[in-house]
């Protein structure tokens, strides 16, 4: 039995999410269909992160097992053939039996866009979220600090299946302007049911000035949803790698 490790890039527009759904069209559901057809026998995939519906992806990880003799420098181009153009396999290799895409994860990093800019974009509007209010990125720069560390989330996650354990890791919070394109890249030892997209909604109101950069050590220690800022949009958050 062989243990392959792919990664894929896909735009989620289209998409419920990652996680195969029934009678929904997923990413994994596609993927899995896909194999199933290459493969010449059923193939269930593991995921390194459950996107949410709208979620992007540029270095998900995903793993599988299978029987078929299929060439590893095969795969990528056999999977494409038969996936939707908005989904792309870009690497493909043969790994321990142990190894799980998801489990075996280190850290992960995601991206989110937005285009701060006066008019919205029709290339950009499937990739960013359009905030027009200029933002004030060192007031951003200074709220995401107190993140970055060792933290109880819960402020920041839409869901109680996190409530267990809502402590998670932070090792990068960086902020950066590329011409009218604002880049979050927050990289974590996991991420809590969209925390990402709460963290950024909070700081883009820190940027705009009705919340204080101090404000963001205070919501984050209180837990409650309710004192953390807007969930962003979907559309501008992409999940760029998986490191293990």
């Amino acid at each position: 039995m062989r243990n392959i490790k792919a990664i894929v890039e896909y735009d989620g527009t289209d998409y419920f999410g990652f996680q195969r759904q029934p009678r929904r069209r997923t990413i994994q559901g596609e993927l899995e269909r896909a194999l199933t057809q290459v493969m010449k026998e059923p193939i269930r995939l593991i995921g390194a992160g459950r996107t949410d519906t709208g979620v992007h992806a540029r270095g998900q990880v995903i793993s599988f097992k299978t029987e078929c003799g299929i060439p590893i420098d095969k795969v990528c181009v056999a999977l494409n053939s038969v996936l939707s153009r908005d989904i792309v396999l870009t690497n493909a290799e043969e790994v321990e039996p142990g190894f799980h895409a998801r489990y075996s994860a280190r850290q992960r990093t995601y991206e989110y866009s937005i285009l701060n800019a006066g008019r919205p974009s029709a290339l950009m509007g499937r990739f960013s979220w359009h905030v027009p209010e200029k933002l004030n990125l060192a007031a951003m720069r200074k709220a995401a600090a107190y993140l970055v560390g060792t933290h109880d989330f819960a402020a920041f996650s839409l869901s109680s299946r996190d409530s267990e354990n809502t402590v998670r890791t932070v090792s990068k919070l960086e902020i950066r302007r590329c011409s009218a394109i604002i880049i979050f890249t927050l990289t974590a030892n996991g991420f809590l049911h969209s925390m990402v997209r709460g963290i950024v909604g909070t700081l883009v109101e820190a940027g705009q000035g009705r919340r204080k950069p101090e404000d963001l050590k205070t919501i984050l220690e209180g837990k409650d949803r309710g004192r953390a800022g807007k969930t962003a949009p979907a559309r501008g958050l992409c999940l760029t790698e998986v490191t293990y």
